[in-house]
């Protein structure tokens, strides 16, 4: 069965966040998953993960860890100090992803993000991804965690933009732990066949899917075809996790970050945020595991 999470940072707009606050939060609105943000994990120290850990447990949430990497940790970068530091720190969250009990890290792990666009060779960064990736596959066999690449529209970056892509790429890398992430707002952007299609020939390499709207909207509130996508899913038996992803909120780091220029909420207090949220996890779930 499939499980239902969220982004940790649908609840505010900043990345600093209590993430045990946000487990009861969680757990609170009906959810299964808590994403929380992977870069994190490297400045928490073993007594606060062990808290993370034992709160989710406890609560019985799952952990997957989201990154978007910083420019100087960059795994496709030409400067070779960068790109061996985009390695190291990858390596380093895998590490600390052990002591939370969590499985996977998902994320855009082969190029900064956000993305500036600075440097367009696409096949040169390619090529660097490849070459880091290659690294960090290994140490993530070793602790038999999986890597879920997340395919990003044009308008986030220029390396891996449809499913096609994304194949090539790990079939580059050639690591058993790196996979695919597949998420609905950036397929509604970039892929020529419908949603549905694509998931089902992403097939075996989908390791983690992303769901909101074509706004990033909680799902349930737009268009999008949420009975043939749950039934693409239950085509391909995925039973691993359905993470949304709903930006609502202006302002802070994140409003920026996601061009949310608006407030998508309605002006929600915390109570309706929550009611939101339970309404689209009851929503999800009759669509998904149906």
């Amino acid at each position: 069965m499939m499980k239902i999470g969220t982004h940790f940072a649908y609840w505010g707009n900043t990345w600093n966040v209590n993430y045990v606050e946000l487990c009861h939060r969680a757990k609170k609105c009906g959810l299964d998953v808590l994403e929380v943000g992977a870069g994190d994990l490297v400045n928490m120290s073993d007594a606060e993960l062990e808290e993370l850990r034992v709160t989710a447990k406890d609560l019985g949430l799952q952990i997957s860890a989201n990154l978007g990497p910083p420019k100087d940790k960059d795994i496709c970068s030409a400067d070779p100090t960068v790109h061996a530091a985009g390695v190291e720190f990858l390596c380093a969250i895998l590490d600390q992803m052990v002591k939370i009990d969590c499985p996977i890290l998902i994320g855009a792990c082969y190029n900064h993000w956000p993305y500036d666009f600075v440097d367009t060779d696409k096949e040169a960064l390619l090529a660097r991804a490849v070459e880091g990736m290659k690294i960090v596959g290994d140490h993530a066999d070793k602790l038999g965690l999986t890597i879920a690449l997340e395919i990003l529209n044009r308008f986030e970056s220029c390396m891996i933009n449809t499913l096609d892509e994304g194949i090539a790429f790990c079939e580059r890398v050639g690591k058993k732990s790196v996979k695919l992430l597949l998420d609905t707002f950036h397929m509604n952007i970039e892929e020529v066949e419908d949603i549905p299609s694509v998931l089902r020939r992403g097939g075996d390499w989908v390791a983690h899917v992303h769901v909101g709207e074509a706004n990033r909207m909680l799902p349930g509130t737009g268009h999008m075809p949420w009975d043939e996508i749950g039934q693409a899913l239950r085509d391909i038996n995925y039973d691993g996790k359905v993470v949304m992803e709903p930006f609502l909120l202006v302002g802070g780091e994140v409003g920026p970050a996601i061009k949310v220029w608006r407030d998508l909420s309605g002006g929600a207090d915390a109570d309706k945020m929550d009611e939101m949220m339970t309404n689209a996890v009851n929503f999800l779930r009759s669509k998904l595991n149906a």
